[in-house]
């Protein structure tokens, strides 16, 4: 997938109607039975969506979350990953208490332990390529956080990497937590996780599990931003993937996400709406 070339040239193929339909059932808190459309062809397609959706939706972004996409379903592009948008109004600070975190009912509900970086300086808008060690260069701070990964539809995942990317990235918002300094001397073995619901663990892990590690999620998100014409700026967000595995919460459900060393985080699911 090149710098979105030719977007303007492309047919329509309802891409406005899935965008709207999206928008509209995460601002009622509905659930949707099935895609509302035709599946797009490609990522470049979906991210299409994806656009005219944040047009859509009445807030600002203020990050990306990342997330991988399998060997078997990726397209022509080769990306490994895709984005989508963390928005100002789903950002809230760990406050050492109980943060509640709206899902979908009806819908995908899961959270995920996250590593955040947050850009300390623009990247340059013309660079459209990044190596791990030229995306560590870029002067960053880190986080520990907790991704709310929930869409109205139920199968998004099952669905694929499009419809992830159709819909916000299945992105509803990002708990961030405490910073962990120095990030740039530590190994990914030294950034470790677990996640706890109702109690019962149900992933370890931690910057290890992200594939190619946790320099390789921030040299993509940087990448891919620039492509769609979207270049990072100072102060922006990427939550680099889950680290412990994605796990499914229902309303009234409590996780509890542990960062050894650097503290816990935990949630409490409400209905979206």
């Amino acid at each position: 997938m090149s710098n979105d070339q030719g977007k303007q040239d492309l047919p329509d193929q309802g891409l406005g109607e899935i965008a709207r339909a999206f928008v509209s059932a995460r601002q009622q808190g509905q659930a949707l039975a099935d895609f509302p459309g035709d599946i797009p062809d490609d990522l470049l397609t979906a991210y299409r969506v994806q656009d005219l959706a944040i047009d859509l939706w009445d807030d600002r972004v203020v990050g990306w979350k990342v997330g991988y996409i399998a060997a078997e379903r990726r397209d022509g592009s080769g990306d490994d990953r895709l984005l989508g948008p963390i928005f100002s109004r789903r950002l809230w600070n760990a406050t050492g208490g109980t943060v509640d975190i709206p899902v979908f009912v009806g819908g995908f509900g899961a959270v995920e332990a996250e590593f955040v970086i947050q850009l300390q300086q623009d990247a340059p808008a013309d660079k459209l390529h990044w190596t791990p060690e030229e995306a560590e260069a870029l002067p960053a701070r880190l986080f520990i956080g907790v991704e709310v990964a929930s869409s109205p539809l139920a199968t998004i995942n099952k669905l694929g990497p499009r419809v992830v990317v159709s819909d916000f990235g299945n992105n509803n918002g990002l708990v961030l937590g405490a910073e962990i300094p120095d990030w740039t001397a530590l190994d990914d073995a030294d950034l470790r996780a677990e996640t706890r619901i109702e109690g019962q663990v149900v992933g370890t892990g931690g910057a290890t599990l992200l594939p190619g590690g946790l320099r390789t999620a921030y040299a993509f998100a940087l990448a891919r931003s620039a492509q769609r014409g979207r270049p990072l700026k100072a102060g922006d967000l990427i939550a680099s993937g889950n680290a412990t595995g994605i796990h499914d919460i229902a309303v009234g459900q409590q996780a509890l996400i542990r960062f050894a060393g650097y503290g816990d985080i935990t949630c409490k699911a409400i209905a979206a709406g």
